[in-house]
């Protein structure tokens, strides 16, 4: 089985990675980022989507917005005018829903069935293929490409149909949000109040204050390191969308409101590319108090 996959970010090229580990033939493509260290690892290079497309079986897509997995499958040189009908694209995007339903409905005409599959864990679990990932569509295209996926992440769990994996992904952007946000107040409250933020994470991580967000995240705002992991402009883009869905759904997000302009604010500040642990510089500037290691 040949494997395309278009979209070597920062996600992108260590899932392409574990695919080639795994002995898939893969034909990758990107519009900016170099493709030689691929090729280096046995990769093939192609010169647009259309011929991925032509030369796969499987399509992978993992770019970072709607527009660009619309303009990579049903622009000029897209998928749609280089795959074979009975090909299946799974796009890994974190896009709109309702962008992956449309995309979906165009492919099928010409006989490409269409999951979409986003995934969770950031670039740690990228690089160790451990990601989560959420699909929506067809049960029997899903149960085709499974191990292609369980090559890339520990937990694949067909949602629904087609659109369930990005909405299953907008619940899961929320939560880590609004978590990363709830970690940064107290954390900063205690601090401020003179307590050891070690110590504090120490006390509380066993008990139901304890998640993955918190032990993933704390270390490196301890370390003051905001390097991503997964960008601000990137959350923001996916709360974007969760605030549009939620208000076509009739849904009250007040909380997802709250943090997307915390989000915005900080990129306005130039921190559109760090991490979305940054989240915590908001609250440390309000409070003036930094947190953290006071023992290297």
């Amino acid at each position: 089985m040949r494997i395309g996959f278009i979209g070597l970010g920062i996600m992108g090229r260590p899932m392409a990675r574990n695919l080639l580990r795994a002995g898939y033939s893969l034909i990758v493509y990107d519009r900016t980022a170099p493709l030689s260290d691929m090729v280096s690892l046995g990769a093939e290079s192609a010169a647009s989507s259309r011929e991925v497309a032509s030369r796969s079986d499987v399509i992978i897509t993992m770019l970072p917005n709607s527009p660009d997995v619309r303009e990579a499958v049903l622009g000029a040189d897209g998928i749609a005018s280089g795959a074979r009908a009975g090909s299946i694209l799974v796009d890994m995007s974190s896009i709109a829903p309702r962008v992956s339903q449309e995309l979906a409905g165009e492919l099928q005409k010409r006989g490409v069935p269409m999951l979409d599959a986003p995934v969770s864990g950031g670039q740690p679990k990228a690089e160790d293929g451990t990601l989560a990932i959420m699909v929506g569509g067809d049960p029997a295209v899903f149960e085709a490409v499974r191990p292609i996926l369980e090559k890339m992440g520990s937990a694949v769990t067909l949602v629904g149909p087609i659109g369930s994996g990005g909405m299953a992904k907008l619940a899961n952007q929320i939560i880590v949000a609004l978590n990363i946000a709830a970690v940064s107040e107290a954390f900063v409250l205690s601090t401020r109040a003179g307590l050891d933020p070690e110590v504090v994470f120490e006390a509380i991580k066993g008990g139901l204050a304890g998640s993955t967000v918190m032990d993933v995240k704390l270390p490196s705002i301890l370390d003051g390191n905001f390097e991503p992991g997964f960008r601000i402009q990137l959350h923001i883009k996916d709360l974007v969308n969760a605030v549009d869905t939620a208000h076509d759904l009739g849904v009250p997000v007040p909380l997802t409101v709250q943090v997307l302009e915390t989000l915005r604010e900080l990129e306005e500040q130039g921190l559109g590319a760090a991490d979305h642990s940054a989240i915590i510089r908001h609250y440390e500037e309000l409070a003036h108090t930094e947190v953290r290691r006071r023992h290297p």
